[in-house]
C-alpha cells in the first residue's frame, strides 16, 4: 500500500516546507493539508519538486472563528465561492489534485440547496481537478451539514459533476456508520480519496477499533492503488509515531 502525510497533524509544527521534506524522509509517497495558505504556493511548490513528493488535496478555509467551512450557509454564497476560487488557484499553483469543499454548520433543505449551488461552481471552474466533499462525525463536528455517506452519495448524485467524489475518512465513518467493508466496495465509484485513523481517539492505525490490515486488504483487492491519507493526531513526536506503516504497506 501506498501512504500519504497529512500534514494538518503530522509534523503540524514545523513550517509546511520542512513538513514535506520530513514526510519524505519518513518514507511517505505523497502529502496532503488542510489550510495551506499562509505558506506562499512557490515556497510549497518548491519543497514538493525537491522532493518528488505530489500534493494530493487541500480544504477550503473555515471561516470565522467557530465555523467549519462556508459552502452550505444560506447568505455567505459569495465569501464561499471566493474561498473555493482561492483553493483552486492554490492547487493549481502547486500542482495539487483535489479541493475539499468544506460545508459547515448548517441542516435543512436551505442549506442542501446552498451547498449543491456551490459544489456546482467548483466543479465547474476546476474540472481539471477533483473535488471532495467529506462527511465529519457528530462527535468531533456536531452541527455539520454532511456526517453520512449514503448524504453525500446523493448530493454527488444530484450534482452530476464526474469530478465530485466522496473523502471516505474510516475515521469519521466508522463513528458514524461502521459496516466499512460492505461500505468501500459499495462507495468504490464516487470515492476520491481515503484517510485512516484510529478508532475513537484519532490515533495512530495500528490499534482501537478498526483493523487496517483488514481494510487495507479490502481496497486492494478492490484494485485501489492511489495512497490512502493518514490522518492521525500523533502523541509526541511524528518520527515516533511511524512503527505502523512498515506492516500496512505490506499488505
Amino acid at each position: 500500500m501506498l501512504f500519504s502525510a497529512n500534514l494538518g497533524f503530522l509534523w503540524a509544527d514545523r513550517p509546511l516546507p520542512d513538513a514535506i521534506r520530513a514526510a519524505k524522509a519518513a518514507g511517505f509517497d505523497a502529502v496532503e493539508c488542510h489550510w495551506p495558505y499562509d505558506t506562499p504556493p512557490k515556497d510549497v511548490a518548491a519543497a514538493l519538486t525537491q522532493t518528488g513528493l505530489t500534493m494530493l488535496g487541500l480544504n477550503t478555509l473555515r471561516g470565522g472563528a467557530g465555523e467549519n467551512g462556508l459552502s452550505a450557509l444560506p447568505g455567505r454564497e459569495a465569501e464561499a465561492r471566493a474561498e473555493i476560487d482561492r483553493a483552486i488557484a492554490y492547487a493549481r499553483a502547486i500542482g495539487c489534485g483535489a479541493v475539499h469543499v468544506m460545508a459547515g454548520f448548517a441542516e435543512g433543505p436551505a442549506a442542501e440547496a446552498i451547498f449543491l449551488a456551490n459544489l456546482d461552481h467548483a466543479c465547474r471552474a476546476a474540472p481539471d481537478l477533483t473535488i471532495l466533499i467529506e462527511p465529519l462525525n457528530r462527535y468531533d463536528a456536531p452541527g455539520y451539514f454532511l456526517s453520512r455517506s449514503d448524504h453525500a452519495l446523493r448530493l454527488i448524485e444530484r450534482a452530476g459533476h464526474p469530478n465530485l467524489k466522496l473523502m471516505f475518512d474510516c475515521y469519521h465513518l466508522q463513528i458514524m456508520e461502521g459496516d466499512l467493508t460492505r461500505r468501500l466496495g459499495r462507495l468504490l465509484p464516487v470515492i476520491g480519496h481515503v484517510q485512516i485513523a484510529s478508532v475513537p481517539d484519532r490515533g495512530t492505525p495500528d490499534h482501537g477499533e478498526l483493523d487496517y490490515r483488514h481494510i487495507c486488504a479490502t481496497l486492494r483487492d478492490l484494485g485501489w492503488q492511489r495512497p490512502i491519507g493518514a490522518e492521525y493526531k500523533p502523541v509526541g513526536p511524528t518520527d515516533d509515531s511511524l512503527g505502523w506503516m512498515a506492516g500496512l504497506r505490506a499488505i
